[in-house]
């Protein structure tokens, strides 16, 4: 089992990269969120799980080791597969997701794309205990330091505004968002939004 991949970022897409570790190139699907984490880095590490079928080996990357936790448990569910839990793990951030299941919020879980009412319910209903035995989220640390978007929830912190407020706001922005936001865009957009 590969458990993390250390290198070379030599493509970067909003679903998957392709890491160089010495010298051998391994495509990675990620979520958005992994995505922005990953910022203008060449040097990045990764949190793997590789999934094997009978007609393929898919490695999925994560940015931190809770993200990848959640990714697991999403995928244990009857009905929710690896693209399912990828697209929830872009919709919403690894806390989210756990806040919403160990708080019964069907509703968000039913906002993903693709998560019916009865899948999301499933969700709720399988993983409440097994999310209650993670350790707060909040608390791991990404194995990508300084994305885009703390960058910018700092700045907005700075001029006054609730960091709450504006995670949501800037998580909107990225999900909305067809390419990848500087710094500078991303604080821009956030201060539309909020003001």
């Amino acid at each position: 089992m590969i458990t993390h991949l250390e290198g070379k970022l030599v493509e970067k897409n909003p679903t998957n990269v392709v890491i160089d570790c010495h010298g051998v190139g391994y495509f990675v699907n990620i979520s958005l969120n992994t995505y922005s984490a990953l910022g203008s880095t060449d040097n990045v590490r990764l949190y793997t799980y590789l999934q094997i079928k009978e007609d393929a080996h898919t490695l999925y990357g994560f940015a931190n080791k809770a993200e990848r936790e959640v990714f697991v448990l999403l995928i244990s569910v009857s009905g929710v597969g690896a693209g399912t839990a990828r697209t929830m793990l872009s919709a919403l951030t690894a806390a989210q997701v756990r806040s919403a299941i160990i708080n019964g919020d069907v509703a968000t879980i039913q906002s993903v794309k693709g998560i019916g009412a009865k899948t999301a319910q499933r969700v709720v209903l399988d993983l409440k205990d097994k999310m209650l035995k993670l350790q707060d989220l909040a608390d791991e640390p990404s194995a990508i330091i300084h994305s885009n978007k703390e960058e910018a929830l700092a700045a907005l912190e700075v001029l006054g505004f609730v960091r709450k407020q504006a995670e949501k706001v800037l998580d909107k922005v990225l999900r909305t968002a067809t390419q990848e936001l500087s710094v500078e865009e991303l604080i821009k957009e956030g201060l539309n939004q909020l003001t």
